[in-house]
This record gives structure tokens, sequence and C-alpha cells, in this order.
């Protein structure tokens, strides 16, 4: 059965869990919406920041140039970065001036498959300047992992980890911190919906 993990840390301690994201993450939303609408609708992203701090997006590998026509459907792969160097980044960067030569690769939606609301989960990858700028929004809403991978990060920082959280809460019951270092307290295959708020 899932689980809940709630950790209450110090603000600037939290980036001890963006590995996590770095190899992406999920998360649960009401997916058959475009790309603008759950990133800003749903996620709380200021559409200043969408258009001009995240220059390219990828769902499902291929780039997309229209936010507004792109469907995220359930159990997609939505990939977010800030600018890229070089003739890569200007390639890959949304409706720039070099997108004609991505060729067929770039992102289409299907008129055959309208969109129907519905609550799905979705794969986030975030790139480079983005893991800190807007990683903690995404761990205070909650990220799925599993027990595995939070048991291997939670080992890799030890002990400084435990002296970066302050208070946890499992399942909505106080956890005693010092729990999270020893390998019984989740099993490897639990998906745990992970949350992280920063504290002063």
């Amino acid at each position: 059965m899932p689980t809940t993990l709630k950790l209450f840390m110090k603000d600037k301690k939290i980036a001890q869990l963006y590995p996590l994201l770095q190899q992406g993450f999920q998360v649960t939303a009401t997916v058959g919406c475009d790309i603008r609408s759950l990133l800003c609708d749903q996620f709380g992203m200021l559409p200043e920041y969408l258009s001009d701090r995240i220059s390219t997006i990828f769902l499902n590998g291929q780039p997309v140039d229209d936010m507004s026509s792109a469907i995220v459907n359930d159990n997609d792969v939505l990939a977010l970065s800030a600018a890229m160097p070089g003739l890569v980044g200007a390639t890959f960067r949304k409706a720039g001036s070099l997108a004609a030569f991505r060729g067929t690769i770039t992102y289409q939606q299907s008129a055959a498959h309208p969109p129907v609301p519905q609550v799905g989960t979705i794969t986030l990858k975030l790139f480079n300047l983005l893991v800190s700028e807007i990683g903690p929004m995404f761990l205070e809403r909650g990220v799925w992992v599993f027990g595995r991978d939070l048991q291997d990060l939670l080992k890799m920082y030890q002990p400084r980890i435990d002296k970066s959280i302050q208070h946890a809460e499992k399942d909505g019951m106080e956890m005693d911190v010092a729990m999270l270092s020893g390998p019984n307290w989740i099993a490897a295959d639990v998906p745990v919906l992970l949350q992280a708020v920063g504290v002063a």
C-alpha cells in the first residue's frame, strides 16, 4: 500500500532532496489538459516564469513549441529546462528561430485523441537551474518516489540529513526522525508520497 511521508526541514536543507527530482519524479494531477494549464493552474507556476524562464519543453521526448495546444495525458513524461547553451539549446528552444530544423520530431497534437480530463499521474523531469528554482514547489505539493530511492538518498546524506529534518510525519502520525536512517521503516517497492516543507 502507498504511504505518505511529510518532512519539515530547514529551508536551505531541502536541497538535499534534489537528487530525487533530477532523476525524474511522479506527480498526481488532472490530466487531459494543455501544458500551460497544468503548470500554471494546477501547480501554481507564474505565467511570466513559464514564458520567460522555461525555454525548452519536451513532452514524451518531443520538443514543444505551443504549450496551449500540447495535451498532457496519463503516464506522459514532461521535461522542463531553462536555456541550454549552444546550437542544441537554440534548436530546441520553444518557438525559437531554429525550430524548423527539428523536422518531424516536433510535438504535434493528434486530432484523433481528444483530451479527456481525469486524475492521473505524470513523470516530471527538471533540468539545470529549474531543480533549485521550482523543485521546492513540487516537494511541498508532494512527489511520488519509491521506498528504495528514498532510503538510498537518506543513507547517502547520513548523518547530515538527520540534522536537517526538524519533524517527520508518516501517514499523518509523528515519526522519530532517527528511524529514517534505518532499513525497516519502509519497503523498497512501496510508493511514497513525499512532501517537504521549509521551516525557518
